[in-house]
């Protein structure tokens, strides 16, 4: 009942979201979404990069932006590193972390980052902070005081993780026992000194399941609301201690899609394998971007059209999982978005897209069937058709995947159905063809 009590805690008197993944194909028997009392816990995260907020004082123009990030139907707000960076071998990475204890003078101070997990909490918002266990800066304390702590070649020289590319890092070794526990302790500091709620952990594979299962056990016991986030698929992280994992996969298998290198039966057969290990109160993260993908291509770049984004956003959060949006795609932000410094954004931009993901945000926070429901999917050429059920109501979602007009037939057990589209809140009755335009969508009540 861990993840139902944190959020009762600070969302007291708001409807909170079921998020179950499942996955059937119209060839193959529906897996039911996970059961029991736990998963009435759903969340929907905003990931905040403090760098687009502010060139100086960050953390504060972010506590500014709080109300708008809460009306996108947010209750967890994710802090990507915060952390003083290093400057020896650096390349401006914010992953790049010179001290655990220490704020980045440029997002401010402690007061500051209080001060906005104060405000976060009075919004129903928890607030996570992105620990990077498996390496620190090169000029980290540690680096000169504790060299045995690091992993070290054959003639004792400190090393970078073996074959990431990550030259701008030191790897740790965490056969050092010392080290476990500092690197412990300074976790168990920002519990205690700024209340937050619990932590994304970077790249959480490349540490031992050991550590995480050890760490974890004390960090619940100084908070039993904790939420932890795997950066990382591998099913043994939850047996670690951790709540949710990425659905690491999906996000790009649906790029893949849009551009037409993928096919709709591709992004189903990756849903079908991210979910099939998810039960009881396990969930995977699910998202059309993220701060990674982003810097590669905007999401307008990457679905085509900041049309074709917003559609592809809408698939990533119809076909089960917990959804993510992070910060600039609610406000189609068209270039590339480098997360290594400083990137100044206009929050106000694009308003009718903004208010767009909040309609959509909005419909979903009320529709136990899109949060909770079991799904069906059906092969439909190049359009996501999703059917997901539940006790009070039953969704259909349709979404053209291509930039050009499709002509398609909609599934036989559902043509003749009489149907309400909650976009418009127009009523007809399912035809047996259909024609969408580019990147159109349809999200359908069945009635009666």
């Amino acid at each position: 009942m861990r993840m139902k009590n944190m959020l009762k805690i600070l969302c007291s008197g708001l409807l909170l979201l079921c998020l179950a993944g499942c996955s059937s194909s119209d060839d193959e028997p529906d897996i039911p979404p996970p059961g029991g009392d736990e998963t009435t816990d759903g969340m929907v995260i905003y990931e905040a990069n403090p760098a687009l907020f502010g060139e100086t004082q960050a953390l504060n123009a972010l506590t500014s932006q709080l109300s708008r990030i809460k009306k996108l139907e947010t209750n967890v707000l994710w802090l990507m590193p915060i952390f003083q960076q290093g400057e020896k071998k650096s390349v401006g990475s914010p992953y790049c972390v010179k001290d655990y204890r220490g704020i980045n003078p440029a997002y401010g101070t402690l007061a500051d980052l209080k001060a906005l997990v104060s405000k976060a909490h009075s919004e129903g918002m928890l607030v996570i902070l992105d620990w990077v266990a498996n390496h620190t800066a090169w000029d980290h304390a540690w680096t000169t005081e504790h060299k045995d702590w690091y992993t070290q070649d054959a003639n004792g020289n400190i090393i970078s993780p073996p074959g990431m590319g990550w030259d701008d890092v030191a790897d740790l070794n965490y056969d050092n026992a010392q080290m476990r526990t500092a690197m412990q302790e300074a976790m168990l500091y920002w519990l205690a000194e700024a209340d937050i709620d619990g932590f994304r952990c970077d790249h959480a594979e490349g540490v031992p399941n050991d550590f995480w299962k050890e760490t974890i056990t004390k960090l619940r016991s100084a908070k039993s609301t904790l939420l932890m986030l795997a950066e990382g698929s591998q099913t043994a992280l939850y047996d670690a201690g951790f709540d949710m994992l990425y659905a690491w996969s999906f996000a790009y298998k649906l790029q893949d899609v849009y551009a037409g290198s993928a096919s709709v039966a591709n992004l189903y057969e990756t849903h079908r394998s991210e979910f099939a290990s998810v039960t009881d109160t396990r969930l995977r993260m699910r998202y059309s971007t993220n701060h990674d993908m982003a810097s590669e291509k905007s999401p307008v770049q990457a679905y085509q059209t900041k049309e074709g984004a917003f559609s592809a956003f809408i698939a990533s959060i119809s076909m089960g999982g917990c959804p993510m949006i992070y910060s600039s795609q609610e406000i189609a932000y068209d270039k590339a978005l480098s997360f290594f410094g400083h990137q100044p954004m206009d929050w106000n931009a694009n308003a009718d897209y903004q208010a767009n993901y909040v309609k959509l945000m909005q419909l979903y926070r009320n529709s136990p069937a899109l949060q909770q429901g079991e799904i069906k999917l059906y092969q439909t050429g190049k359009a996501v058709c999703s059917y997901r059920t539940s006790a009070s109501e039953k969704i259909l979602v349709l979404i053209n995947t291509s930039g050009n007009q499709e002509q398609m037939n909609l599934p036989m057990e559902r043509v003749g159905d009489s149907v309400k589209n909650l976009w418009t809140g127009e009523s007809t009755v399912l035809p047996r063809t259909f024609t969408l335009e580019p990147y159109q969508y349809y999200i359908w009540k069945i009635e009666g």
